[in-house]
């Protein structure tokens, strides 16, 4: 097989219509188009959610809030599930992620005190909770803010 010798599988193709070519070739005057009207014209026809000049759907649903866009998106991470982790172990966002409890590490990672940890780690994040740290420093483990 040669790339000259590629060519579509018969039927898969249709041809173009040629449209404004004279009445005999059956798409000729209107060329398709019908007669008059807002569509018929040359770049005639509405822009997207217009609706004929009734009041459009985006303008008559209410409108509540705002989305601040500085907000910083932390992982949140648990220190109940932090206990899959050995004796003396260095917690980091890369481990967290290497074992599956966090799956992207978008501004960082926050540890929260829901739950209990029993071992002693080492825990490297961004944040951490007031409870979360006396948690964590009451076990022995030691806390580093990255």
């Amino acid at each position: 097989m040669k790339l000259n010798n590629l060519c579509p599988a018969p039927k898969s193709t249709k041809k173009r219509k040629r449209v404004g070519r004279g009445l005999g070739s059956g798409h000729g005057f209107t060329s398709g188009r019908g007669a008059n009207g807002q569509n018929s014209r040359s770049g005639g026809g509405v822009r997207p959610g217009f609706e004929g000049g009734q009041m459009p759907l985006y303008r008559r649903v209410p409108k509540r809030g705002f989305t601040n866009i500085f907000k910083k998106d932390y992982s949140i991470v648990n220190i109940g599930s932090l206990n899959i982790f050995e004796d003396g172990d260095i917690v980091t966002p890369k481990e967290l992620i290497d074992k599956g409890i966090v799956k992207k590490v978008g501004y960082g990672v926050k540890i929260l005190a829901k739950g209990s940890l029993t071992k002693k780690l080492t825990i490297k994040a961004n944040k951490f909770s007031q409870k979360a740290i006396s948690e964590i420093e009451s076990v022995g483990g030691k806390i580093e803010v990255v």
